[in-house]
């Protein structure tokens, strides 16, 4: 009896036992619950992508651009990094920039140089290392004038205690839909009662790649990112 019973349970083990060893055999009620964990994966999903940070907008972008420059010696005063970081969101407003910028009205008016992200391409020698220890910039200012005046003016502060101007005047030549080229007379030099030209032309080529009521966003032929900020 004991080996006809150990036999009959074998048997019945057998005829279970095989269906489940493959997947492609299994019931229907059995694959239901890898199923619905699909679904939970899903759901997992769409929790992480409807948490998704907004996208940036301009505003935000202008305030951001503006806090990072301020107060920087007009950049000279940023380390690396930092200079990555204006860039960065330089980057972003670009986007937001008005097709043909450079027959937007908004170009003209006063301008802050507030940053460069090469120091001594706004002002020469004068923002050099050397030049920075003699001659202290108090503004730096670009006046755009219709239909294609541009005057830059820098004024400083020679060894702390006489005041002094670098100012050029400049004729603007549209290039295309974001380039322009002005052409500049020889730099005006005046400190005390001293007032003198020197040297010759020189030309700067430059992209302008966000304009608005509020600032302006340039590039120059050799890379360096310009932010001008509206008097």
């Amino acid at each position: 009896m004991a080996t006809v019973a150990t036999t009959s349970t074998a048997n019945a083990y057998a005829k279970f036992s095989r269906p489940f060893s493959a997947g492609k055999n299994l019931p229907q009620s059995i694959l239901l619950p890898s199923r619905r964990r699909s679904i939970s994966v899903a759901g997992i999903r769409a929790s992480v992508s409807a948490v998704t940070p907004a996208p940036a907008k301009p505003d935000d972008l202008v305030q951001n651009i503006l806090s990072k420059v301020m107060q920087t010696d007009r950049g000279v005063l940023l380390a690396r990094d930092e200079h990555q970081k204006v860039a960065e969101v330089a980057n972003e407003l670009q986007t937001f920039c008005v097709d043909e910028p450079v027959k937007c009205p908004l170009i003209f008016g006063e301008w802050d140089v507030l940053y460069c992200s090469n120091p001594t391409s706004p002002g020469g020698g004068f923002r050099s290392a050397f030049g920075r220890l003699v001659f202290k910039t108090k503004e730096m200012i670009q006046v755009v004038e219709a239909p294609d005046t541009v005057r830059n003016r820098v004024s400083f502060s020679l060894l702390g205690f006489l005041e002094g101007e670098v100012s050029l005047k400049g004729k603007l030549t549209v290039l295309d839909e974001k380039w322009i080229q002005v052409v500049f007379e020889a730099p005006e030099l005046k400190v005390g009662g001293v007032d003198f030209k020197y040297g010759g032309e020189s030309e700067v080529k430059l992209q302008i790649t966000y304009i608005d009521e509020k600032i302006r966003l340039g590039k120059g032929s050799r890379g360096s990112l310009f932010v001008f900020q509206r008097r």
